[in-house]
């Protein structure tokens, strides 16, 4: 499997003009603001998804400004949510570093991401790129969307593999999706947006029961100890398929562990070998290959050349990937 690295070489001179656009789409002539956006720029990750746009313009014709603006739209919003999570979940870090919320509390932190939400707006209403804009503002919705759905549906603790799929395509898939479309708005028709997006949202899936998956691996790298989302009373798909085979009584103890005895680290171990035991991450894993393999199928649909290769490499990261 090819790193984020290695993937990012062929495009170096794109990526470097996409980081110039995007660098200077969040200056401000707030000293405050500037100093939490210069600390917002040293932090930024692996950058998947803009490098998911630059393919996915090149998979359709040459990179051009419109597929910068577009790659720096993506992570300005990408950006704001992650801010926006933080101050949800009252987090601290980010990776590994301390989180915007840490450093200058919850209000700033909130009109942070509002202000990088409406810079992502002004790079594409400045240049009246119409199509970019409802692609990714529909992404944004249904994340708030699938945000709202999951918290609901944590309070009971009822949530059926349906709404599992339904929680996780709004909440991580539509982003991701929204990069294969927009990438390739500008030269592409209609059907062929709809197909990209199509293997952005099956990617997103496998993407997110991933991170389902990492919370059931003891010592794991990726930064977030294990069993955390069920410290978060969150209904992962190695847990709700665990519940639907074990006994009436078991599945009431799994849930009152999940329920009251959350941070109680040998009960959640306890739970945790159960949803082991039980199948749980071996369903999981299968779903997980299942919607990468439909994604992929997809993708073949299209010529194959250099883009298509990268972007296939781009989708078996999300399920290879160590964190």
């Amino acid at each position: 499997m090819s790193s984020i690295n290695e993937l990012k070489r062929p495009v170096t001179e794109e990526f470097a003009s996409f980081q110039k656009v995007f660098r200077d789409s969040v200056k401000s002539k707030v000293p405050l603001l500037d100093v939490i956006m210069r600390y917002i720029l040293k932090a930024k990750g692996k950058q998947m998804r803009p490098l998911v746009v630059i393919y996915s313009a090149k998979l359709f014709g040459e990179v051009n400004d419109s597929t910068y603006r577009a790659a720096t739209l993506v992570e300005l919003m990408h950006t704001a949510t992650l801010v926006h999570d933080d101050v949800v979940d009252d987090s601290s870090q980010r990776r590994g570093r301390f989180s915007i919320n840490a450093l200058w509390r919850n209000k700033i932190a909130v009109l942070v991401g509002d202000y990088l939400l409406s810079r992502g707006l002004l790079v594409a209403l400045e240049h009246k790129e119409y199509k970019m804009l409802d692609i990714v503002s529909r992404a944004v919705k249904e994340m708030s969307e699938g945000e709202l759905l999951q918290i609901e549906k944590a309070r009971k603790l009822d949530i059926e593999e349906d709404i599992y799929y339904e929680i996780i395509r709004k909440k991580t898939a539509s982003l991701l999706a929204s990069c294969f479309a927009v990438g390739a708005a500008n030269s592409a028709t209609d059907a062929e947006i709809e197909k990209m997006r199509q293997i952005g949202e099956f990617a997103g899936m496998a993407f997110q029961i991933k991170d389902d998956l990492f919370d059931f691996v003891k010592g794991n790298s990726t930064g977030k100890p294990s069993g955390i989302d069920i410290k978060e009373k969150k209904m992962t798909l190695p847990l709700i398929y665990s519940l639907n085979q074990v006994s009436g009584s078991e599945k009431r103890k799994m849930i009152q562990v999940v329920k009251h005895y959350n941070t109680d680290p040998k009960k959640v171990d306890w739970l945790m070998e159960k949803v082991s035991a039980s199948g749980g991450i071996q369903y999981a894993t299968e779903k997980m290959l299942e919607f990468k393999n439909k994604s992929i199928d997809l993708l073949h649909g299209f010529p194959e050349n250099q883009a298509s290769k990268a972007l296939e490499q781009l989708i078996e990261f999300t399920i290879e990937r160590k964190k």
